[in-house]
């Protein structure tokens, strides 16, 4: 059984206006025309699919149970077109990073491929997701915090950024100058980036050190605790690569610790593989790794 597209937008249309000559109208169609073909519909279908009145057409329960797949073919099949208008333009080339680094990583890169004959599409996910969507062929390449080997795809490090503790400079621990044990933090609002396990490990240890009954936060993404830092006093742990540009402009300051370290994310690219050459591909991978160097 076969359906014409047109006899699909038909449907939709008299389904919206409730009347066959004006859906036959919009159409350019007579109405004797539109009500033959929807008439036609309902035989290859085997169902009625409205009910006429003097007043016009109601579509029936088939009707509506239908229509939500007659708009999903209609709509697949113009995401097709622009697809095909879109191969013969510009090739795309279609990345997504961690929520946390979207500011770090989309920014410069379309900065720096600005007049590059490609065009980006960027989306934010989790790394899990990300991994996935680049195996099925939904993405062409992925920044992602480091994740065992996944066959099929290629993975290069980046950065290795690590956790650091930041404040505003108004804060009274941003002048202090001298190395700050953990124990002077808990005295402030705190609000540890919830980066992973290590983030977990960090509030229990500084939950002993804190007031019974004062909370600890562990906001996401970065960009939130980053946020909590500069506008609300308190004091952000965040990995370094996620605050680079506000440390770098003076909007926040590293607080020096005793700890010796209190963390690591690791940043990795994730690509599919492939024998045949793909130059836009090639142009974003040469694009990042030229930031990395400045991330490092």
């Amino acid at each position: 059984m076969s359906v014409s597209l047109d006899d699909l937008e038909l449907l939709l249309d008299v389904a919206a206006l409730g009347s066959f000559s004006q859906a036959a109208a919009r159409r350019g169609w007579s109405q004797p025309q539109a009500s033959q073909r929807v008439a036609l519909l309902e035989t290859r279908l085997g169902v009625k699919l409205f009910s006429r009145h003097r007043r016009g057409a109601e579509p029936t329960a088939a009707c509506m149970a239908f229509l939500p797949a007659a708009r999903a073919a209609l709509d697949a099949l113009a995401e097709g077109r622009e697809r095909l208008a879109g191969a013969e333009g510009l090739p795309r080339v279609r990345v997504a990073c961690l929520p946390s680094l979207a500011g770090v990583v989309f920014g410069p890169l379309l900065a720096k491929l600005a007049e590059a004959p490609l065009e980006i599409r960027c989306d934010t996910d989790h790394s899990p997701q990300i991994l996935q969507q680049l195996l099925g062929g939904e993405l062409d390449i992925g920044f992602v915090l480091q994740r065992p080997a996944v066959s099929g795809l290629e993975m290069e490090a980046l950065c290795d950024s690590p956790i650091v503790a930041v404040a505003a400079p108004s804060h009274p621990l941003a002048g202090d100058g001298r190395e700050l044990p953990l124990g002077r933090l808990a005295e402030y609002p705190l609000a540890p980036q919830n980066w992973g396990d290590g983030a977990e490990e960090l509030v229990r240890r500084l939950r002993r050190l804190r007031a019974p009954g004062r909370p600890i936060h562990l906001p996401q993404p970065a960009s939130a605790a980053r946020d909590l830092a500069l506008w609300h006093g308190y004091v952000a742990f965040v990995p370094r690569l996620a605050v680079r540009q506000e440390l770098e402009w003076g909007a926040l300051r590293e607080l020096p610790l005793q700890e010796p370290e209190l963390g690591r994310w690791r940043l990795m690219m994730a690509w599919r593989g492939g024998k045949r050459p793909d130059a836009a591909k090639t142009m974003m991978l040469e694009a990042a790794r030229t930031l990395a160097d400045d991330w490092r």
